[in-house]
């Protein structure tokens, strides 16, 4: 399809409202900064500020928050085409507490459900799907119907088609159980060519925290890209032939709510762009650590020149280097 955009995203989107204090609860704050959110619509985001054509999938209520919603894609680089207008369901607003480095509770308004729950595998554009070069799917997309019907109607247009990525973003809020997240995780693996989560996550999707032994599960569960995220133990990247795990980069933490998005949007960069794993990794990496030292998320995804400008200043010591290896000839 010549006009479809390289990178279709589908998930959640809304309205993230943070405070601008932080350090103290959401009941003694004072002001606070209105945020395109949702984790789908920020790996959008980050996608496009790396130069990438970019359209997202989603739905908003037909109320103001979900007309600020479509004008911040917009404003973002986003394409709003395929997000959908429910007029039953009001746009999701969500507000979060800030205790760097490591405390950023969130309380989603998301009930009786959400309009990016709502969409229907009649509202895809197939044609979009199979043309884009990288579709992004988040495990939350699979957590109500019709949701769920739509991102398998989805997987079966893209045939397995590289890249089609899957977040094992896992919200236990969304869930009626961890035990039908797992089930739910493990009917979409197969259609998937590449899975991205951290320990906890892949626990779920797969049984296992150890990241090597969650990532051989996650191969044989048909991927050719497992990439497990570790905390300050780094990040590591396995396909068949190649075992690659690169260390955090330094950060002061402000708010760590947008980093695993940055890193997802770097993640497609570096997909489509055919880097290495280990530079694909570092460059990811990077985002996530440039996002988490800023207050909002969307609009804190760092371009391609601030991740460059990011891995200079933050060469691996000697010590950390990324550890490669490769595997010819293993079988997962």
């Amino acid at each position: 399809m010549e006009d479809a955009p390289e990178v279709l995203v589908i998930g959640r989107s809304g309205t993230d409202v943070y405070p601008l204090q932080t350090g103290v609860g959401l009941e003694d704050v004072d002001t606070f900064g209105k945020y395109l959110g949702g984790s789908a619509a920020n790996v959008a985001v980050a996608a496009a500020r790396l130069g990438h054509s970019v359209a997202l999938i989603s739905g908003v209520g037909d109320d103001p928050f979900g007309r600020f919603v479509r004008q911040a894609l917009r404003d973002l680089g986003v394409e709003d085409r395929y997000v959908i207008v429910d007029p039953e369901h009001p746009t999701p607003v969500t507000f979060c507490e800030i205790f760097p480095p490591d405390d950023f509770p969130l309380y989603f308004y998301r009930r009786p459900t959400a309009p990016d729950l709502q969409v229907r595998p009649e509202d895809l554009d197939l044609a979009a799907v199979r043309g884009a070069q990288l579709f992004w799917a988040t495990v939350t997309g699979l957590s109500e119907e019709p949701s769920r019907s739509a991102h398998h109607a989805a997987w079966a247009a893209r045939g397995r088609r590289s890249h089609t990525v899957l977040d094992l973003d896992y919200r236990p809020m969304f869930w009626a159980s961890r035990e039908e997240a797992s089930a739910q995780v493990r009917a979409a693996l197969p259609h998937v060519t590449v899975a991205v989560g951290n320990r906890e996550e892949c626990e779920v999707a797969v049984g296992e925290t150890d990241a090597d032994r969650a990532a051989d599960a996650l191969l044989a569960a048909g991927v050719e890209l497992a990439v497990v995220k570790q905390g300050p133990r780094g990040v590591l990247g396995k396909t068949r032939t190649e075992r690659v795990e690169v260390p955090p980069t330094p950060v002061d933490v402000v708010n760590g709510l947008g980093a695993g998005d940055a890193f997802g949007g770097a993640l497609c960069h570096g997909l489509l762009a055919g880097l290495p794993l280990e530079q694909l990794l570092r460059n990811a990496n990077a985002a996530g650590a440039i996002v988490a030292s800023r207050l909002e998320c969307s609009t804190a995804m760092p371009t391609a020149a601030e991740i460059e400008a990011h891995l200079a200043a933050h060469p691996p010591a000697a010590a950390a280097l990324a550890a490669t290896t490769r595997l010819e000839g293993s079988r997962v």
